[in-house]
């Protein structure tokens, strides 16, 4: 979450930019440039920045491995379901998974 103290414009990050990265070294906070007073870009610590990347992928990982196990129970359901006799016709299947199809899309 960005500081609304962690704002400050190009032109006085320019001006006292050693400042800032002294700043920026010792809180780890990002700090939001403006440029003509619209938020323009982010400058912040490279080593919570590498952090901040290793954690999203490591998310990303996550999601991926939850969303392959879903989708394993699934086609186990589907097998357990025809080895019972129940099943569907192909109408039903597609409505079910483009419903799915969907949902997935919603949530990424």
């Amino acid at each position: 979450m960005v500081n609304i103290e962690n704002i400050h414009s190009l032109t006085d990050f320019r001006r006292n930019a050693s400042n800032y990265v002294e700043q920026i070294k010792e809180t780890k906070a990002p700090l939001v440039l403006t440029v003509n007073g619209e938020a323009a870009v982010v400058v912040q610590d490279a080593r919570a920045f590498q952090q901040m990347l290793n954690r999203l992928q490591q998310l990303e990982e996550e999601l991926n491995q939850l969303k392959l196990e879903s989708l394993q129970q699934e086609i186990q359901k589907g097998i357990d379901q025809a080895d019972r006799g129940e099943l569907l016709n192909g109408e039903e299947v597609m409505a079910r998974l483009q419903s799915r199809y969907q949902a997935a899309l919603t949530e990424t």
